[in-house]
C-alpha cells in the first residue's frame, strides 16, 4: 500500500479524448491517478504511459461503471493499494442520439446506469473514504450543458446529465463542511460526426463566444475547483454562453 503522502485522484472515464487530457493534467498537478476503462483497454494502455511519465505510481483498473458490482471491485482494488483518496473526478459518460419516438428500454437503461447509476455509485464508494479523512477532499462531477438545454433527440442523456447535476447538489450539502462536491458542465468540445445531430459550423452559430471549447478550457476550471476551498454545490457551465441561447 503506498503511504507517500503524495495526494491521489480517482477518476471514472479517462480514455477519450477530453477525459485523457484531464488525467493527465491532474497528473501534472502533483497526484497519483487511477483511472476506470470499459472496453478500451488499448486507449487506456495509452493514457497510462503518458501519466507515468509524470506520475509513476498512477494505475487504470477496468470498470463497468453501469454495474454496481464492477464499482465496488474498483474502489476494493483502490484501498489495497492506497491509503488516502483527495479527489473523485466522475466522468464516465456514453451519449449518443435517441429521438423519442424510438427511444427503446435498452437505451434508456444504457445511458442511465452509465451516466446517472454509475456516477451515484462511484460517488457513494468514494464518500467511504472521504469521510474518515482529517483533510479536506473534493469530488468533480462532469455533467453537460444539456441538463439545461431541450435537446429533443437525446431525452435519456439530458435527464441523466440534469440527475448529476442534482446528486452533486445532494452529495455537497449531506458531506459539508469536509467533501468540497462540485460539478462541471461542459458545452461542446469536439464534434463527433457519427454522434452530432449538427456540422461544427452549425454548433458554432449557437454559441455567442463563436469556438467550439477545447479541453483546456475544462482543465483551467478542474484546477481553478481545486485551488478553491469555498466553494460546494455548485454547477459550473463552460460552455462559451450556449446556454443563454
Amino acid at each position: 500500500m503506498s503511504s507517500s503522502g503524495k495526494k491521489v485522484c480517482f477518476m471514472t472515464g479517462a480514455t477519450g479524448i477530453l477525459g485523457s487530457e484531464i488525467a493527465l493534467s491532474v497528473a501534472g498537478q502533483g497526484y497519483t491517478v487511477v483511472f476506470t476503462y470499459n472496453s478500451s483497454e488499448e486507449k487506456a494502455a495509452q493514457t497510462l504511459e503518458k501519466i507515468r511519465w509524470i506520475s509513476s505510481e498512477s494505475q487504470m483498473v477496468r470498470c463497468d461503471v453501469s454495474k454496481h458490482s464492477d464499482i465496488v471491485g474498483a474502489f476494493a482494488a483502490f484501498r489495497q493499494q492506497f491509503d488516502r483518496l483527495d479527489l473523485l473526478i466522475a466522468s464516465a459518460s456514453n451519449f449518443y442520439s435517441t429521438p423519442l419516438p424510438e427511444v427503446t428500454e435498452k437505451d434508456w437503461d444504457n445511458l442511465i446506469d452509465t451516466n446517472l447509476k454509475g456516477t451515484f455509485f462511484t460517488l457513494q464508494e468514494a464518500v467511504k473514504i472521504m469521510q474518515k479523512q482529517l483533510f479536506t477532499t473534493r469530488i468533480i462531477t462532469m455533467s453537460d450543458i444539456s441538463a439545461h438545454l431541450i435537446w429533443r433527440n437525446f431525452a435519456p442523456y439530458s435527464v441523466a446529465k440534469a440527475g448529476i447535476q442534482h446528486l452533486t447538489k445532494i452529495f455537497a450539502k449531506t458531506y459539508a463542511p469536509g467533501i468540497l462536491v462540485n460539478s462541471i458542465a461542459p458545452g461542446t468540445i469536439t464534434i463527433n460526426p457519427e454522434k452530432e445531430m449538427d456540422t461544427e459550423e452549425e454548433m458554432i452559430k449557437k454559441i455567442p463566444l463563436k469556438r467550439l471549447g477545447d479541453p483546456l478550457d475544462i482543465i483551467k476550471t478542474i484546477t481553478f475547483l481545486l485551488e478553491s476551498d469555498y466553494i460546494t454545490g455548485q454547477v459550473i457551465s463552460v460552455d462559451g454562453g450556449r446556454i443563454l441561447q
